[in-house]
């Protein structure tokens, strides 16, 4: 009975064991002992950090979904039933369309005996599996546009919306995922991410100012630097904005020239890589065992 309740939990056979003695031998009591404790460790896996995980796609005609899925360590992300929810998630931002990550959670699904919500799984895979899980970021897509996806492993994702040769959109796909641009056009690049790249550029010159002063050398004038600052900036734009790339398949020619060979109108894309902007908790293993060891001479 304890590996038959093993093998439907997955929980510890000690915590097994103790179940079915509490529920006097009956299964069904038992395996609700179990859900309950192991509800408990989603409350206290809560607070741990995130930031491994998979993204996950969904394509069907002109609707789709893209998501983000994260969990603390590479292990989990080959575990096949997160694997089978993360898919599930990303079917469910498709088919639903919902408006954040509470509402997808609100909506139905069961897997592995959980449910009748998404949210239900997640809690209880993560009492099951034992490791924190969270829905980070997901994207809708709906509409005339044609949809396209590219997974690169299980850690970059995109999607492309496009009109023409599907062929061609695959490979702006699988480009965008090597060279991770950050919009369509240059006049796309959001304004923050320009005046981080001209404060980079001035700090630069003005470093170069001072190097040439104290080796004695000639200082250029105001409006040189003025050009060569924003020269950098015109440089960055073209090196991160989709359409001014060199194409991976073929360097000379950009993705733009590709597309317009192709016949093919890329109207928008979705880029996720897992993690990114999350600070990851840097564990210190041999601190960690010191402590245990520690705690257990104490107690």
């Amino acid at each position: 009975m304890v590996a038959e309740l093993r093998a439907k939990t997955d929980a510890p056979m000690m915590e097994c064991k103790k179940a079915l003695t509490e529920a006097d031998g009956d299964m069904a009591k038992a395996e609700e002992l179990l859900r309950v404790k192991l509800g408990t460790k989603a409350g206290k896996a809560a607070s741990r950090v995130t930031a491994e995980g998979v993204v996950a796609s969904f394509i069907d005609g002109t609707t789709g979904g893209l998501i983000e899925v994260n969990c603390e360590t590479d292990f989990v992300t080959k575990n096949d039933s997160f694997l089978a929810m993360a898919n599930a998630a990303a079917k469910l931002v498709a088919q639903h369309n919902p408006a954040d990550v509470v509402a997808l959670g609100a909506l139905p699904y069961s897997q592995d005996s959980f449910g009748p919500t998404l949210e239900d799984v997640r809690k209880g895979l993560i009492g099951k599996i034992g490791e924190n899980m969270s829905f980070r970021r997901f994207k809708h897509y709906s509409g005339s546009a044609k949809l396209v996806s590219y997974l690169h492993g299980t850690r970059i994702g995109v999607v492309v919306e496009f009109d023409g040769e599907e062929s061609a959109a695959k490979d702006t796909a699988m480009h965008i995922a090597a060279m991770k641009p950050v919009a369509l056009t240059s006049a796309d690049v959001p304004a923050e991410l320009i005046e981080r790249e001209r404060s980079v550029a001035t700090a630069k010159a003005d470093e170069d100012r001072k190097v040439a002063e104290a080796a004695g050398k000639p200082v250029q004038s105001a409006e040189i630097v003025t050009k060569r600052i924003e020269g950098g900036v015109q440089k960055y734009l073209k090196e991160v904005s989709l359409f001014n790339q060199p194409f991976v398949k073929n360097d000379k020619q950009t993705v733009e020239q590709m597309l317009k060979a192709a016949g093919t109108t890329v109207k928008g894309f979705t880029l996720y890589v897992v993690g990114e902007g999350i600070e990851k908790k840097v564990d210190d293993f041999a601190a960690e065992v010191a402590a245990q060891v520690a705690a257990a001479k104490g107690a």
